[in-house]
């Protein structure tokens, strides 16, 4: 299995083989970061026909689709169904496991102050449920005020960029998975129905589907578990696998799935995907730029450019800067590819983002 084979498959299970008019929720099937301004908008923009700006934010404000911290702590868009399933679901019950999730601060927190992660996850998200009570909205600083008159100090470190003390952030976020709390249109924290949590096991397959074929570690990855976890849930799934070589890596993939792989479907038009988007996450990186610069390039820690796809294939890189009504965007070629051919694209880039009309420049 060559990578060509693979990045095929994955663009067709990522939705980008076609843009078509499915709903937002099926857009959202693969989790869209919503790290960057407009991410996810413009993620799930190059999935299906006639998003608006404003139906977007209708959409989540009325929860067609949602927008919360799930896998990793992050900030992502998804179908209304998957919340339960990429958060609570996920989140560790061991406290060597859960302090792994919660990254080395909350360790070195818990091993300062002697409490237990689990025990600190379960008094904030307490607090942050009773926070939301009674359909209240609130912002991120409203929550931080709400939650310093609810939590133990132990759990409120100093933050220098703040000035304060606030918990700690990846175990607040953490604690909104937990509770089962989204965002509205504004970036406001709203309580949702919990429901009840699926086997977590679903999330590995669901991950296969979009990613494979795939190794545990890559799903540890990709969901912000630490690998014993991980590799729990993807022993569940073990039955359904099959052993496929890419290159000279063994991966595995849902055997329901391996007739995709052989013959997926042949990708069509210019779409200009933005950072962070679901086909441009850590799996796919590797196959997409091998080139090691080109990669660092791509995927940069912070201001990443978005990708340039033709026919599904990387042609270029592409920024965007606000300049009055206008969104002015800048194209590096990395292949074939010609104003002309990303004119319609860009105009679609720019309405969504606000703007009236676009301009490109390409190097």
């Amino acid at each position: 299995m060559d990578a060509d084979q693979v990045l095929a498959f994955r663009l067709a299970r990522s939705g980008l083989a076609a843009r078509d008019g499915r709903g937002l929720a099926e857009a959202a099937a693969c989790p869209a970061s919503d790290f960057a301004r407009d991410a996810a908008l413009l993620a799930l923009a190059a999935r299906t026909d006639d998003l608006t700006r404003e139906r977007y934010r209708d959409a989540i404000d009325a929860g067609d689709v949602v927008v919360a911290h799930i896998v990793r702590g992050a900030i992502h868009a998804l179908a209304p169904g998957d919340l339960a399933l990429y958060g609570r679901a996920l989140i560790a019950r061991d406290d060597d496991e859960l302090a792994a999730q919660l990254g080395r601060q909350v360790k070195g927190l818990a091993e300062e102050k002697g409490f237990a992660p689990t025990a600190a996850l379960d008094e904030v998200a307490a607090a942050t449920s009773d926070a939301l009570k009674r359909g209240r909205t609130l912002g991120k600083n409203e929550l931080h005020e709400e939650l310093r008159g609810r939590v133990s100090a132990d759990l409120m470190p100093w933050c220098r960029g703040c000035k304060s003390h606030h918990v700690a952030p990846m175990l607040w976020r953490y604690a909104t998975v937990q509770a089962g709390a989204r965002l509205d249109a504004d970036r406001r924290y709203v309580q949702d129905r919990p429901g009840r949590a699926p086997a977590a096991r679903e999330a590995a397959r669901r991950f296969l589907g979009f990613y494979g074929p795939a190794q545990p570690g890559d799903f540890a990855e990709w969901a912000g578990l630490a690998k014993p976890h991980a590799r729990r849930l993807w022993d569940e799934a073990v039955p359904d696998l099959a052993e496929v070589k890419v290159g000279a890596r063994k991966a595995w993939l849902l055997r329901d799935d391996l007739a995709d792989l052989e013959s997926p479907p042949a990708a069509g038009g210019i779409r200009l995907l933005p950072p962070g988007d679901p086909y441009l996450q850590k799996p796919n990186r590797p196959l997409l730029a091998p080139d090691e610069e080109l990669r660092k390039r791509l995927f940069r820690p912070v201001a990443s450019p978005g990708a340039v796809l033709r026919d599904g294939r990387l042609v270029g890189l592409w920024r965007a800067r606000a300049k009055g009504r206008r969104t002015e965007l800048s194209v590096e070629k990395l292949g074939r590819v010609a104003r002309g051919d990303l004119e319609d694209e860009a105009q679609r880039v720019a309405a969504l983002r606000g703007s009236s009309e676009a301009a490109v420049a390409i190097a």
